[in-house]
């Protein structure tokens, strides 16, 4: 049985609340930790519970830092799908982070280059403290799609088809993901300190159990979370539901 720690709850709203106090409390213990942050519709209402924590309690982010764990290749800056406007809109423009410390991947004009950069500015910082992460259908962690390497770092991933169809409705009418982002790799995830893995919804549950359950395979890019000793499981019960009847 995976050495992951599930904390299970009868609905996604207090899933969102859970990780939103874990979150804080983290903050709390230590001012300057650096967080790991993920974007998808899953953590919309959790970035919403941590900005209400602070605004309820006064948590400061002030002494964090941020590193996001991906970003789309080639969308114009201020694009309304991009993952800085998704970070602005949700959580950045609501709390007090610094700037110049709230840190996501940009290609520019040498992607591999910017790969490199970003490696070395988690590494100044200390690495990541505290990584979410959600879960694919297909595995998936970040950006890597099933096939990616367990000790990969941050580069430059072509994302499948079905990560392209379960994104185009963060598109404009019309309008396609790009092919390509710049992803965390799995070697990089691997070496926060702390995971916290957010997963709701049926569709989640196949994942989920292979992620745990199933020896580690590459096809299922997040069993290399086994890999992890200290690796937390948000879910609620219909995620769960594929992991066996609860102790």
């Amino acid at each position: 049985m995976t050495k992951a720690q599930f904390q299970v709850f009868s609905s996604p709203e207090l899933v969102a609340q859970a990780v939103a106090s874990h979150i804080a409390e983290v903050v709390r213990a230590r001012p300057q930790t650096v967080l790991g942050l993920a974007t998808g519709k899953t953590f919309v209402s959790i970035y919403e519970a941590l900005v209400r924590v602070g605004e309820e309690t006064g948590l400061s982010f002030a002494e964090a830092s941020s590193f996001n764990l991906d970003e789309y290749v080639g969308l114009p800056v201020g694009h309304p799908a991009s993952f800085r406007r998704y970070m602005e809109e949700h959580f950045f423009r609501h709390v007090d982070l610094p700037a110049d410390r709230a840190l996501l991947p940009e290609a520019g004009d040498d992607a591999e280059a910017a790969c490199r950069a970003y490696e070395a500015a988690i590494a100044a910082r200390g690495g990541v403290d505290v990584q979410l992460l959600g879960i694919g259908r297909n595995g998936h962690i970040g950006f890597n799609e099933p096939g990616s390497a367990f000790d990969g770092r941050t580069q430059v991933a072509r994302l499948t088809p079905s990560t392209i169809a379960a994104n185009t409705s963060d598109f404009p009418p019309g309008e396609l993901p790009p092919p390509e982002a710049i992803t965390m790799g799995i070697g990089t995830i691997l070496d926060a300190h702390a995971v916290v893995l957010v997963a709701t919804g049926a569709a989640k549950a196949e994942a989920l159990a292979r992620a745990f359950l199933a020896p580690m395979d590459v096809d299922c890019p997040a069993s290399a979370l086994q890999q992890h000793a200290h690796v937390t499981v948000f879910c609620d019960e219909a995620a769960f539901a594929g992991m066996g009847p609860r102790a």
